[in-house]
């Protein structure tokens, strides 16, 4: 594997090679040699910290961003007080961007007092062509920008960083490349993302994703095998399957592979306990898929399957290519078939031209499927996206009425749900030390719900059985059995 690499016998003297990975392990070792020399200029050893903005995708980026941090010569800091700060960018609602820009701030009045100091931004933000034009103008302190899909190049950006005075910025449009095999520093043991496509095809009217992480993509699936059976050596019992929409894999492949093809291969995988994936796009959850999770032993009954509205009028104006009664469907078909599954979703509030029928009809849809849970938001306007230049914007103070309604449903009809679950035992995978009770360890279901119970930190990264005493609602208080 290349991530087994001796940094120190790379001649860091010669030409780059051109090959990929192979170039970037060339200029980790080029980079390390700044690294040494800031080093001896404090004293110790620099820190770094990223802080991820967004969805698992780019908490699976980050990871490989800090395992080349680390192969460098950075040690982690636990706050943005350290020496090299990146934030990993999301853009699909304004509020991620607003977040960004106001810790900005606070790093420019920390860097003038530090002036050694470097910062980078990346991820999906950094696509945006306004966003670039701002930084130019009134953020001339950040030293590297780029975008997702040269990622890969994380090493030879920062190099080129300690080189060059002025602010560094290495933004592409699209890509088809993927890189294997660079260095990958997980935040647990016991569980980790894996990607297996990267980009989007399907320009859902309101979402920006296509925009900034391009056209799907999908790794071969000798690759993604070849990765999770060293993460089961490695001793992780659980993965979560990325990808924008996991239902598309394998449809640009040069021999395609379905996505029910490639759990089955995974199935197989020795070590692995647990398969999650996400995210589903409705239109094409096929019933092969439907068949594999039925028959499956390690796939979690848990199935994230994002709604947006109950309107088939809204449907169609967001471009999402189901109506209604194809979803009831289908959530029905799925239920019949996983009678245990936890069914989740996202819901948007307050699409443009958004009626009260309209809402009414996504209320139906809540009801008669009976979510475990959902991520509802308030519609955020995207320049660049076919919904933001939409006319009948929603007055917000209707839209805020119309959440509250939605927020307090699914929640109802969640907790009973849940409650239904009281007195059960199930398996649990123990993830942490809990943060309010240290006699208590936290872990999930297979469902994906939360439950606490007394335990130690002994227990993290084990599966383990609970007997399910006390619903709070969203998450339970259990005891571990035999």
């Amino acid at each position: 594997m290349y991530n087994e690499i001796d940094l120190d016998k790379i001649d860091i003297n010669s030409e780059p090679p051109t090959e990929e990975p192979v170039r970037q392990y060339y200029f980790m070792a080029k980079c390390r040699r700044y690294v040494t020399e800031l080093a001896k200029e404090l004293g110790r050893k620099p820190t770094f910290f990223v802080q991820t903005f967004g969805c698992q995708m780019n908490a699976r980026d980050s990871e490989k961003l800090t395992g080349i941090l680390e192969q460098v010569g950075y040690a982690q800091a636990e706050s943005e007080e350290a020496d090299f700060v990146i934030y990993n960018t999301c853009t699909v609602r304004e509020n991620a961007n607003n977040k960004v820009w106001g810790r900005l701030g606070y790093l420019n009045g920390y860097k003038k007092e530090h002036p050694h100091m470097k910062i980078a931004l990346c991820g999906c933000m950094m696509q945006e062509a306004e966003v670039i034009e701002k930084l130019r103008k009134s953020y001339r302190f950040v030293d590297l920008v780029f975008g997702t899909h040269n990622i890969y190049k994380f090493a030879e950006l920062l190099t080129g960083s300690f080189t060059q005075k002025k602010m560094l910025i290495d933004i592409w449009n699209d890509t088809e490349r993927i890189v294997e095999n660079l260095p990958v520093e997980r935040k647990y043991n016991f569980k980790s993302g894996v990607n297996i496509m990267f980009g989007c095809n399907n320009f859902c009217s309101y979402c920006i994703v296509p925009y900034v992480r391009g056209r799907e993509r999908s790794r071969r699936p000798e690759d993604i095998l070849e990765e999770i059976k060293k993460l089961a050596r490695d001793g992780v019992a659980e993965i979560m399957l990325l990808g924008q929409n996991v239902n598309s894999y394998g449809k640009n492949l040069p021999e395609p592979v379905t996505f029910a093809e490639l759990l089955m291969k995974i199935e197989e995988v020795e070590g692995i306990e647990r398969i999650r994936f996400m995210t589903s796009h409705p239109k094409d959850l096929s019933d092969e898929l439907i068949k594999v999770m039925a028959d499956s032993r390690k796939i979690c009954n848990h199935l994230h399957l994002p709604l947006q509205s109950g309107s088939s009028r809204i449907l169609k104006k967001m471009n999402r290519q189901y109506d209604k009664e194809q979803y009831l469907a289908l959530a029905d078909k799925i239920r019949r078939a996983v009678p245990d599954l936890a069914l989740t979703t996202d819901i948007i509030v307050g699409f443009p031209g958004e009626t009260e029928e309209d809402f009414e009809e996504t209320m139906d849809v809540v009801r008669r499927v009976g979510y475990d849970s959902a991520f509802t938001f308030i519609y955020s306007k995207r320049t660049g996206t076919p919904a933001a230049a939409m006319e009948d914007q929603v007055p917000e103070d209707v839209v805020k009425e119309r959440f509250d309604r939605l927020l307090k449903e699914v929640q109802r009809i969640a907790a009973k749900r849940a409650e239904a679950l009281t007195g059960r035992t199930e398996q649990v995978l123990v993830e942490e030390v809990n943060a309010q009770d240290k006699t208590l360890v936290t872990g999930r279901m297979g469902n994906n719900f939360v439950v606490h119970f007394p335990g130690t930190e002994h227990l993290i990264g084990r599966i383990v059985n609970v007997k399910l005493k006390e619903c709070k609602g969203f998450y339970f208080y259990g005891e571990m059995t035999v």
